[in-house]
């Protein structure tokens, strides 16, 4: 189990397999290990990782009376402390916004992009207002990150992810709201950006999802980018519907890469 150490914060982290690194983000309020049906697919072909954001995981916590850390800079931080070069990148939610971000930092820089569950949202829609978790909940709430048919369909993983998001640093973070970055101000202009990006994208997200309207922005601003919905799949498509998830990241990941050896050698 280890721990590397990124911009102050004690990250915690997972790694199998050996290869080009496929590093996963996860979203808010959840964590690298909820990445594990990705892991048993991808560790054979790739160098797998998923970390666990400041305030999340098993990672520490930040202070109270400082601002959230901004998680762009947080993956900046973990890649060049892990010197990964070129990596994959696939997110989810708010780790689906930092990959964005990132790559909008650096257009060309990874060997493949994978968002989903997010994209380009509004400038106008107001951000959701951060209040206090009760001292009572201990397994935190998902809201509609998963389908209900899910819940009674598969109880055990339905109830797999409430327990391994619900750690005492994420409640301490829920209990504790830090004020959100000025860094996040990135955002207004993101879509303005993003159209630079140079990296191979595909762009997936459930049908059920809200942020499918942003998923689609984004889809049209990035040129080249794929696009690829997943019927019936809520927010948390990598989780409720992997099988699909895995199966279209997989030959995405397989066009891209050998186009990309391709150029490269010559053929």
């Amino acid at each position: 189990m280890p721990w590397i150490e990124v911009n102050g914060t004690d990250i915690y982290y997972q790694e199998e397999g050996s290869g080009l690194p496929l590093v996963f983000l996860h979203g808010n309020s959840s964590c690298g290990e909820a990445w594990f049906q990705q892991f048993a697919a991808f560790r054979d072909r790739f160098r797998v990782i998923a970390f666990d954001s400041v305030n999340h995981g098993h990672s520490s916590n930040s202070p109270r009376d400082q601002e959230e850390p901004d998680r762009a800079d947080e993956l900046e931080g973990f890649l060049a402390a892990m010197r990964i070069e070129r990596p994959v990148l696939a997110g989810n939610s708010i780790g689906g916004n930092t990959l964005l971000r990132w790559a909008a930092r650096h257009p060309g820089d990874a060997a493949a992009l994978i968002p989903s569950g997010s994209g380009i949202r509004d400038a106008n829609a107001p951000l959701p207002e951060a209040r206090p978790l009760d001292l009572e909940t201990l397994f935190l709430p998902i809201g509609d990150s998963l389908t209900d048919g899910f819940k009674q369909q598969q109880p055990r993983m339905y109830e797999r992810y409430l327990r391994i998001r619900s750690t005492a640093t994420r409640l301490e973070a829920m209990r504790h709201p830090r004020a959100r970055s000025r860094r996040t101000a990135e955002n207004a202009t993101l879509g303005e950006r993003i159209g630079s990006v140079s990296s191979p994208m595909l762009v997936i997200v459930g049908e059920l999802d809200g942020a499918r309207p942003a998923a689609q922005r984004l889809h049209k601003l990035v040129p080249g980018s794929q696009y690829h919905v997943v019927k019936g799949a809520p927010h948390n498509v990598y989780y409720e519907a992997a099988a699909e998830y895995n199966q279209v990241l997989s030959a995405f990941l397989d066009r891209v890469l050998s186009r990309a050896t391709a150029v490269a050698t010559g053929d």
